[in-house]
This record gives C-alpha cells, sequence and structure tokens, in this order.
C-alpha cells in the first residue's frame, strides 16, 4: 500500500484533519457554554449516585487482602 502523507504527518495533520478538529473545538465549546448550568447542577447528583456503582464494581468492602476474621483490632492478632 502507498502512503498518501509522505510526511508522516497522518491525517490529523493533513488540510480536512485540521479543519475537523477546529470544528469540534468550536462546537464543544458552544455546547458548554450552553449547557454549563445543567451539567454542573447535575454533578452533586452524579457523584451521589455513583458511590454504588463503585461499590458494585469495586467489589464491595475490601479486596482479595482484606482480613473479615480480625475480631475488629485493626490487624493486630
Amino acid at each position: 500500500m502507498g502512503d498518501d502523507n509522505p510526511k508522516g504527518g497522518g491525517w490529523v495533520r493533513s488540510r480536512s484533519g485540521i479543519a475537523l478538529i477546529g470544528f469540534l473545538a468550536i462546537a464543544a465549546f458552544f455546547l458548554w457554554e450552553e449547557h454549563k448550568a445543567h451539567i454542573l447542577g447535575m454533578l452533586p447528583y452524579v457523584l451521589l449516585l455513583l458511590c454504588p456503582l463503585l461499590h458494585l464494581f469495586h467489589g464491595g468492602h475490601g479486596g482479595p487482602g482484606h482480613n473479615h476474621g480480625d475480631g475488629g483490632h485493626g490487624g493486630q492478632k
């Protein structure tokens, strides 16, 4: 296969890649400006909703090295 860009810059450094990055940056700016109040207003609720998910996917209380049979003495036997 032949290289379309012999300089090795990739598609991102091509004319259309730079135009797409500029368009996406402008779109992201306007989306942020229009929806900033909604996003920041939801943030505390999102953090509260993530707590159960973290417990589910993190494995609950303790990992494989967690000792449940220590009798509550902080690891002292």
